[in-house]
């Protein structure tokens, strides 16, 4: 019956839909993770920071045959040509595998990875080689494949050769199979996987239809003569999303003179035209402002716009070199220290409107200087309103003050001191695909507090409270020592020096709690290359038991590359851990904004591999900081997964690689999640113009 259905509706859509043709050829997942159609891959990738959450019912029972059970998939788009995915396959949700009622049953969980072949025209073919269940120690679906691709009208032919092992033969030898996409939101899917023939359907609900969030598809396999399984059908839902959006801003490209229409949403800018022309008597007067009580009021103006902004520490001077300084801390565009940087530079050319002045801007945080910029406020304004790229010099750290300034009002407006900033988060452990069940968690909430006291000192507080368990963190449950706990887990001090020659210096001494009680200190040396792209780090600690007669100690080296030019940041660390293992981890972040996706691998004690994200659970702009202090979200909250590799188990191991961490430290507060550098910026210029647009 249900075969008869999704037949009569295929056809019901063929014929009374013809005015919905499709534009082109959707991406779908398939039944067994990769982007292809329903046990077969084709030659295309899930789209760059755009992730995919599948389930389906057709669960491959360890290659010998197919049951009802559930398939959990999630896919992303890591990079042109790159996707990777995770799937979780069970018989059952919650069945303990230790007891008789879930005795003998499949839990697993696999990686997956595909690569699309660059350099090949589109308008030839597509070709992608990839691999299923990587690593692990049960590879029970290990498969390794190469396919093409070929899209002509509303048809995407695709074949390829795969080996595995299973016995069903899926996969093993070649494939091939047929897209045929007559509407946006319907498909229709055939294919022969190596061992059966398959046909599917696809009906996918409008991205409009559900806010433009992502897109909801429907799937029912209605036909297959596979000789492994008792049912011929099998269903499946996806839903997919940009989860990280990669702002799309206009290209910059230079332009002998900007057009700009009397209609432009920027017109105020303009100077006015009927203001009568200063006459200069003084053959010197061009090295001169124009008008000291002008420009004095220009000054002020700006200075007052930028407390209003809720800038910290904010000072405005000129002086009779045609100079302007700019001395600022950011406490609200906490996500991306580039946005405070974009809304400085935008109201200077705002409320600046003589002639040829050079604007010197100095962004720091508690007196730690971070970045500084120098260029021409005309040039920048053509920026602002045509897109003509402006020459500004960027200094990381600070830059040579201009000399004679005169300073417009009091010296330091809005001070950062004794307000303290409260930050809630997430704090989550979790095991997914164990024996004990197919997702157990425990779930606090978390809330740091950072009170700035003097330069680069201060204190920092932290604490959680549970709110939720899976039967398993209980008390008295088999996860109980690793559940999140009801405790005040910090209390530091804090100190941060900014050295010569790009070095930055920050040292923590106080209270420690990672399930043991600790007094300690922990130091972290930072070094930044005149451009940023490479960074150097040393962490080391000590912790000294407060129960008992026993200390820890920690060595940690770590090394990061900006890979400005395409949004990836690559690490590697190496060191001794907090709980006694010794190794070293490696991390490639795919950054989408202020978000990111990540793959790492690491071998201590044990060789994991494992995917994680980052995603800032506070607006662009969070609220401004008050005389009371300032609540917000975490700018980079991060979860992870990860499997054992290399191994005849894949037994549970709980923070390896692992070091105590704190709301406050030198890539979270002063060097911007590790980007604060010249090279970024530059990667990046189009964004300052966008955030003033958006704030302006």
């Amino acid at each position: 019956m249900l075969k008869a259905n999704t037949l009569l509706i295929s056809g019901l859509a063929t014929l009374c839909a013809p005015v919905l043709a499709s534009e082109k050829i959707n991406n779908y997942q398939s039944f067994t993770g990769y982007t292809g159609l329903i046990n077969t891959p084709n030659a295309n990738v899930i789209e760059v920071g755009h992730i995919d959450l599948g389930y389906n019912n057709m669960l491959d029972l360890k290659g010998r045959e197919y049951i009802d059970g559930h398939n959990f998939i999630f896919s992303a788009g890591l990079f042109d040509g790159f996707e990777v995915s995770g799937q979780m396959a069970t018989e059952s949700i919650d069945d303990n595998l230790f007891y008789a009622e879930g005795k003998g049953q499949l839990r697993d969980l696999s990686f997956n990875a595909k690569y699309q072949l660059p350099y090949i025209p589109k308008d030839w073919f597509t070709v992608a080689i990839g691999a299923k269940d990587i690593g692990g120690a049960a590879n029970n679906y290990e498969t390794y494949y190469a396919v093409a691709s070929k899209e002509l009208w509303d048809f995407r032919f695709s074949a390829g050769y795969s080996v595995s092992d299973r016995l069903t033969g899926q996969m093993d030898g070649p494939f091939a199979g047929i897209e045929w996409q007559p509407f946006d939101w319907f498909a229709l899917q055939a294919e022969h996987d190596a061992d059966a023939f398959n046909a599917a359907a696809k009906v996918t609900v409008p991205k409009k239809w559900l806010y433009n969030i992502g897109e909801l598809t429907f799937t029912s396999r209605f036909y297959s003569n596979t000789e492994h399984s008792e049912e011929d059908t099998s269903w499946g839902v996806n839903f997919k999303m940009p989860l990280f959006t990669k702002p799309e801003y206009e290209a910059i490209e230079s332009a002998p003179e900007p057009v700009v229409s009397e209609s432009d949403e920027l017109a105020y800018f303009k100077l006015n035209a009927n203001k009568e022309p200063v006459t200069i008597k003084d053959p010197n007067a061009h090295r001169y402002f124009e008008s000291n009580k002008e420009m004095t009021r220009q000054a002020a103006t700006l200075k007052h716009a930028l407390v209003k902004d809720s800038f910290e520490s904010v000072q405005v001077g000129f002086n009779n070199d045609k100079q302007i300084v700019v001395k600022f801390e950011n406490s609200t565009f906490n996500r991306n220290d580039l946005d405070a940087i974009g809304l400085v530079l935008g109201r200077i050319s705002q409320y600046v409107s003589s002639e040829g002045i050079e604007f010197n801007v100095f962004m720091s945080k508690q007196d730690i200087p971070q970045l500084s910029l120098k260029g021409n406020v005309d040039e920048y304004r053509e920026f602002i309103l045509s897109q003509k790229h402006p020459e500004v010099v960027v200094y990381q750290g600070t830059m040579p003050l201009p000399r004679a300034l005169t300073w417009v009002g009091l010296m330091n407006t809005n001070s950062p001191y004794f307000k303290p900033r409260i930050t809630f988060s997430p704090a989550l452990t979790n095991g997914y695909a164990t024996e004990l069940g197919l997702y157990d968690f425990s779930l606090a909430v978390r809330a740091d507090v950072d009170i700035p006291l003097w330069q680069g000192g201060g204190i920092n507080l932290g604490g959680q409270i549970n709110v939720a368990n899976s039967d398993d963190f209980d008390e008295d449950a088999p996860f109980r020592y690793f559940r999140e706990e009801s405790e005040f887990d910090r209390a530091t001090l804090y100190q941060t020096f900014a050295l010569p020659y790009g070095i930055y210096n920050q040292t923590q001494v106080g209270y420690f709690k990672d399930y043991q009680d600790y007094m300690g200190i922990q130091n972290e040396t930072a070094w930044l290359s005149p451009e940023g792209r490479h960074k150097v780090s040393a962490n080391i600690g000590y912790f000294d038991y407060q129960d008992f007669d026993a200390n820890k100690d920690t060595q940690v080296v770590s090394y990061q590359y900006n890979w400005v030019e395409r949004d990836i940041t690559l690490h590697a660390e190496a060191g001794n851990y907090f709980y006694d293992d010794s190794g070293f981890k490696v991390e490639s972040r795919f950054w989408f904004g202020d978000s990111y996706l990540a793959v790492y691998a690491q071998d201590t004690n044990v060789r994991k591999i494992g995917f994680a994200f980052s995603i800032p659970l506070s607006p662009r702009k969070d609220m401004s900081v008050t005389r009371y202090g300032q609540v917000k979200g975490s700018e980079a909250w991060r979860h992870s997964i990860s499997s054992q590799v290399g191994e005849s188990h894949n037994n549970l191991a709980f923070n390896r690689a692992y070091l105590p961490s704190n709301a406050v430290s030198l890539d979270r507060k002063y060097l911007n999640q590790g980007r604060l550098s010249k090279a970024y910026l530059y990667a990046n210029f189009s964004r300052l113009r966008d955030v003033y647009l958006e704030y302006k």
